[in-house]
């Protein structure tokens, strides 16, 4: 399973990580489906290179001509001037397999919960970060899963 790969790999590399999206939706007990692995990480470029190192591991490329120290001296002008809010890595060989690093959140600035799956303890963005996240998206999924995760507060 590709969240398994990726967090074992940045585990692996030393990469502190939270996961956010659909799969942080569903590990924190809200009926979810989703296929990419979305991930915050700290704003720091070692962090980015590490990441980056993992991901490409695991056979994961960046989707866009871009290495990690650019990524993270660029950010704040890709979202800017180009609406890159994640930096994606595709998997050339089966392209169901994404991951996205959000570039507007930083994990220093986040809660972050443990979350045992089989075989594993994974690193979740807290209900609050989500629903905090979801709430600048706007996006119809996104209202949805904030619906869903207020629903599992009370």
């Amino acid at each position: 399973m590709l969240l398994l790969r990726i967090t074992g790999a940045l585990d692996g590399a030393r990469v502190a990580y939270a996961l956010v999206g659909g799969f942080a939706v569903a590990l924190h007990g809200a009926v979810r489906g989703t296929l990419d692995v979305d991930l915050v990480i700290r704003g720091r470029e070692q962090d980015f290179l590490k990441a980056e190192a993992a991901l490409n591991g695991l056979g994961l490329k960046s989707r866009l001509p871009v290495t990690a120290s650019e990524v993270f001296r660029f950010r704040d002008e890709y979202i800017r001037n180009r609406s890159m809010t994640a930096w994606t890595f595709v998997n050339p060989s089966l392209p169901s397999e994404v991951a996205d690093i959000l570039l507007t959140e930083d994990l220093a600035r986040m809660k972050v919960t443990k979350i045992k799956v089989p075989g594993r303890t994974v690193r979740v963005a807290s209900i609050q970060d989500l629903i905090r996240m979801k709430q600048r998206s706007g996006r119809p999924q996104d209202l949805e899963d904030i619906k869903a995760l207020r629903s599992l507060k009370k």
